[in-house]
């Protein structure tokens, strides 16, 4: 499912035009965003925690070359489902 996918099946559900769904998602994701950039984590209960998880430096390979590289530590956003989320997906 897409962004304007979303949106409509929002606005069905809620009777929000699907202009303002699409408000409203992006809201939540900027909302999201932004306290991933401050380091925080976003709980939503019942659905998941958004997180920030560290990855080390490591040496890898060139697929192309074979030659040895050094990756740099780096930090992702991590997702971790909630039990009402993993019970309904079985």
């Amino acid at each position: 499912m897409r962004k304007p996918e979303l949106a409509a099946a929002i606005a069905d559900r809620t009777g929000l035009t699907r202009e303002k769904a699409a408000e409203v998602i992006t809201a939540f994701t900027d909302q999201i965003s932004a306290a991933a950039s401050r380091g925080e984590d976003v709980t939503l209960i019942g659905f998941g925690t958004f997180n920030i998880r560290a990855r080390e430096a490591r040496d890898g390979r060139n697929p192309q070359t074979g030659a040895t590289i050094r990756i740099p530590a780096s930090k992702t956003v991590g997702f971790k489902a909630g039990k009402a989320l993993k019970e309904q997906i079985g």
